[in-house]
């Protein structure tokens, strides 16, 4: 089991502190973890940075630690824009970038992109054809019916070949197969409980099984907070929970992880035992103690 953890992202205006995003950053190759990770909410109250820029910044700050996005809502992006980028700050990286995408699903302001909320499935498998094969190819001709193309080039390719990685989100059965066909792992959702999770993990494992598949990672968001006070992590927990989704949802407080370490410890297995390969620890406040708490205290006890 490999263990990542999240990086800051949501500051106010002028509330970005560039030496204590170093440090955490530093500290947390230091520490071991496998990868940092952000989100990305273009639209919404919580005032949190674009996934991109904060990816380079953590990728200047380091020299080892793998740094991704889980995920980029990539119905709603250009994939020759994404391409380029992503394909930039892999070399930048110098091969260091985890790339994420999911659809967005039903209930995203489509029409603000605009995207065409009936065709959002179908924009966003053609999308990932074009991000692949610009990746991949020295001259692209595609006619598609989002995107056309002839004779593009696109310089310098990824440091990593033949692409980054690409995983996948997503909860339903759909969603799933996609990812097993189109994709190199299945992220489980920070919001998905370990239940749900791993019912997930089933149906992704019976698609591999049918295609023949063994080259497939899972891994898991967890919302996560250690305090001795059970009572008093899982009300900062649920409120911060709150401000990011913007709404209460019991099902979203049921999938986070709040209180003391032997308790964190006990859930992160469940986890690991449904199926999840990569957890991937995401805090919301007090994110620097965080870290060295989830390092001192829980990690012992998952390994």
């Amino acid at each position: 089991m490999r263990f990542a953890i999240s990086i800051p992202q949501i500051f106010g205006d002028g509330e970005f502190d560039p030496g204590a995003f170093r440090e955490y950053l530093v500290r947390a190759e230091e520490l071991g973890f496998h990868s940092a990770w952000t989100q990305e909410q273009t639209l919404g109250t919580m005032p949190q940075l674009g996934p991109t820029e904060t990816m380079t910044y953590a990728a200047a700050c380091t020299e080892r630690l793998r740094i991704g996005c889980v995920v980029y809502v990539s119905t709603l992006h250009s994939p020759v824009h994404l391409a380029k980028s992503l394909a930039s700050l892999d070399q930048l990286s110098r091969g260091r970038l985890e790339v994420g995408v999911g659809t967005g699903g039903w209930g995203r302001m489509f029409a603000a992109f605009g995207v065409d909320p009936d065709s959002y499935v179908s924009r966003f498998t053609e999308g990932l054809t074009v991000l692949k094969r610009l990746w991949t190819e020295p001259r692209v001709d595609f006619d598609g019916r989002f995107w056309q193309l002839e004779n593009a080039a696109m310089e310098p390719k990824p440091a990593q070949k033949p692409h980054p990685p690409v995983w996948f989100g997503g909860s339903g059965a759909p969603a799933l197969r996609r990812a097993v066909r189109h994709g190199d792992g299945f992220f489980g959702a920070g919001s998905s409980t370990t239940a749900q999770f791993a019912e997930q993990v089933r149906t992704v494992r019976g698609a591999l099984a049918e295609a023949g598949r063994e080259d497939f990672g899972i891994a898991k968001r967890v919302y996560i907070a250690v305090d001795d006070d059970a009572e008093r992590g899982r009300r900062r927990m649920n409120a911060a929970l709150e401000r990011l989704y913007g709404r209460r949802s019991e099902t979203i407080e049921a999938a986070a992880v709040a209180g003391p370490a032997e308790d964190c410890a006990r859930e992160v297995r469940a986890v690991a035992d449904a199926g999840a390969e990569l957890v991937l620890f995401t805090t919301l406040f007090d994110q620097a103690e965080q870290l060295e708490r989830l390092t001192a205290e829980v990690l012992p006890l998952l390994t």
